[in-house]
């Protein structure tokens, strides 16, 4: 297959045609046609990223064939090319959609740059398309699922905290959705069309954190050859996610409370502040108040942070939503909606899911790609505190987790046509671990 995008010529002088199919060759992949019959033809095939017309052609009108070629492929660039130039050629070329309009006789290399100009535009353009996507996946990903009452006192907080500029604090078991609600709380806000950053504080390492958030000048350090904006810049007009803030260390809280306090950012080796409007929401999963008495967490910080205060329950806490999140989790996960059967949501309404929502979604993921019943993966822990039963539901021996360890990565081999790099791409793991792995359960078999 050509990876080179589609260049179509339309014009009834083949002189015309080659010339240009010769400058254009090693660029674009060409496609050429004499009438508009031809050119139809080549629409029902080939999607078009470029295109010269003709205005005049012996069969039809190149106005009309700009608007089929635009019908058949939407983001295609036309530049009209016409012996019979007029003003009202000019309105008319815009009109149905054209993009550039040339006069014959023209040097070559003036298509060229009108080429080049498109060609450009065109990138901006697919740039544009593809954050509009990312920012309408992103709000879609920001949709709180369950109807308990505590998810229902969650969505009351966060429109209280949409409708402000609030610092807000959430706190939750590891998996209960803490970076979930940070983003729903965004695009609810009127600063949705703004940056959404994410600072992780745990796992930046302590000497690194200071220069993302407030960034640094150039000669700051040994290797700051440019000056770079850190994120609190970069998050301008949106939200800044701090998660894990419980693991920022002492000095850095003492800067980011004059930055909550001033909205002033001064960056590494700066001397001169510079004003910032961002909105601050920091999560945590230790207990900032214990932390607060063993003088590990700055009380004075907590304060500016916790003005509104989100508390998520875990999974096991509300499992009456455990129906709504399994059906909205596979139809947005791994692509279907089916139902799960009464008997195996019972199975995992019993089990503690001590990594909560984040397990959830896990369990189903390796449910589907396993083509297995989700409870076939759950680790013995239930809500009742009942010891592990040896044997599945049905009766059968519990694998170990060896054997659903090598029935997974043997399985989803598989599913990959045999290609460990690519299933290992798809597991989250090296590819050096996965052949290891592997090696292992080979030695187990032969022995």
């Amino acid at each position: 297959m050509d990876p080179r995008k589609n260049l179509l010529i339309v014009d009834d002088n083949s002189l015309f045609r080659k010339c240009v199919a010769d400058f254009f060759k090693d660029r674009f992949k060409v496609l050429e046609a004499g009438t508009c019959a031809e050119a139809y033809a080549l629409l029902a095939r080939e999607s078009i990223d470029l295109a010269i017309l003709d205005e005049q052609l012996p069969d039809g009108s190149g106005l009309d064939l700009c608007r089929r070629l635009l019908q058949a492929s939407p983001f295609a660039k036309v530049v009209y090319a016409t012996a019979f130039p007029s003003f009202g050629h000019v309105v008319d070329a815009l009109k149905v959609g054209a993009h550039d309009y040339l006069s014959k006789p023209f040097e070559v290399a003036a298509l060229g740059h009108a080429v080049d100009r498109l060609m450009s535009f065109s990138a901006l353009e697919r740039v544009g398309r593809l954050e509009a996507w990312r920012a309408k996946a992103d709000s879609h990903s920001a949709i709180l699922v369950g109807e308990s009452a505590q998810m229902s006192q969650v969505r009351k907080i966060v429109r209280l905290a949409a409708g402000s500029d609030a610092s807000v604090l959430i706190t939750g078991e590891t998996g209960t959705g803490k970076n979930l609600v940070a983003r729903a709380i965004h695009h609810a806000s009127a600063r949705s069309t703004a940056p959404f950053v994410t600072v992780n504080c745990s796992a930046l390492p302590e000497n690194l954190i200071e220069a993302e958030l407030f960034g640094w000048t150039r000669g700051a350090f040994t290797g700051a050859v440019a000056s770079r904006e850190g994120v609190l810049e970069m998050a301008e007009g949106g939200t800044l996610f701090l998660d894990e803030i419980g693991e920022m260390p002492m000095h850095l809280q003492v800067k980011l409370l004059s930055v909550i306090e001033d909205r002033t950012v001064t960056p590494l080796g700066g001397r001169v502040g510079k004003r910032v409007d961002v909105r601050i929401v920091a999560a945590t999963n230790a207990l900032i108040e214990k932390a607060i008495e063993s003088r590990l967490f700055r009380a004075d910080l907590y304060f500016r942070l916790n003005v509104l205060r989100i508390e998520l329950p875990p999974l096991r806490e509300h499992i009456e939503d455990l129906p709504g999140l399994c059906a909205f989790l596979q139809s947005n996960q791994t692509g279907h909606g089916h139902p799960l059967p009464n008997e195996e949501l019972s199975r995992l309404a019993d089990y503690a899911w001590p990594g909560n929502v984040r397990e959830l979604k896990n369990v189903l993921e390796r449910a589907y790609l396993l083509e297995s019943p989700p409870s076939t993966f759950l680790m013995g822990q239930r809500i009742s505190g009942s010891a592990p039963s040896s044997s599945a539901p049905d009766g059968a021996p519990l694998q170990t987790l060896e054997e659903v360890e090598q029935e997974h990565l043997i399985r989803a081999l598989r599913l990959h046509q045999g290609n460990f790099t690519r299933t290992a791409e798809a597991l989250h793991i090296s590819l050096s671990t996965l052949k290891r792995r592997m090696k292992k359960f080979a030695a187990v078999g032969s022995g």
